[in-house]
């Protein structure tokens, strides 16, 4: 299922109460645009008020101030990332294709909702205290997506005894994360010179190609498995 997708069923759920729960939902997504659209420094309150359709005192019910917002767009936003993620990976019976399962994911979820891209890969580095006094524990909980694999695939014999998981999900969440940045920053007439599609397979093949024993488990299949998941790309 699409991030679209998800999200949509998740807001059709909801508004069957359409009461708090909606109401904070589309402060939520109003933050998105307005901090994707004029960046966190220069939005202010009554833009995201105005956006959400609610009384600028309204925010104020449910979010302390600027930067309280962007803590809670990374909470709520990243847990839905992270079922999505889970659900999807779910359905790949081997972790070679779950680490490339998930590489896909990050990348067309950048594709198909650059607005919250924007917040997660730029904004979120604009708040002195989300960067100095919050701890990101909902960050954890989805590098341990990818530790879960890796440890996987070396109780499967598949990954190199000697990797590390702890190395494995910080370098490849690092790898991800700079080419998904520089993509959003990169003005739009220059993105096509590292297409999302294309930087998703060299990020497999360097990593997976990396990690395993036998990289002929991968070489093998990979074009089968792009040409029914690339196309979300």
């Amino acid at each position: 299922m699409s991030m679209k997708k998800e999200e949509a069923l998740r807001k059709s759920k909801s508004r069957k109460g359409y009461g708090k729960q909606d109401k904070y939902e589309r402060i939520i997504d109003a933050a998105v645009k307005v901090f994707a659209k004029k960046g966190f420094h220069k939005a202010r309150i009554s833009d995201i008020a105005s956006q959400a359709g609610v009384a600028d005192g309204t925010i104020y019910l449910y979010f302390k101030n600027k930067d309280d917002i962007l803590i809670h767009i990374f909470e709520y936003k990243l847990q839905q990332i992270i079922e999505l993620f889970e659900a999807e990976i779910e359905q790949e019976a081997s972790p070679v294709f779950k680490l490339a399962r998930f590489i896909l994911l990050h990348f067309s979820m950048l594709g198909e909702d650059p607005n919250l891209a924007a917040v997660l890969t730029v904004e979120l580095r604009q708040s002195h205290k989300f960067m100095k006094e919050y701890t990101p524990r909902k960050f954890g909980e989805f590098l341990k997506i990818i530790t879960g694999i890796v440890i996987e695939g070396k109780d499967k014999g598949l990954f190199k005894d000697d990797v590390s998981p702890g190395v494995v999900k910080r370098a490849l969440f690092g790898a991800i994360d700079e080419m998904g940045t520089f993509w959003m920053l990169a003005p739009r007439g220059k993105r096509g010179k590292y297409s999302l599609g294309d930087t998703a397979r060299q990020v497999c093949d360097i990593f997976i190609r990396g990690l395993l024993k036998d990289p002929k488990v991968w070489d093998t299949r990979k074009g089968e498995f792009f040409n029914q998941k690339g196309g979300e790309l």
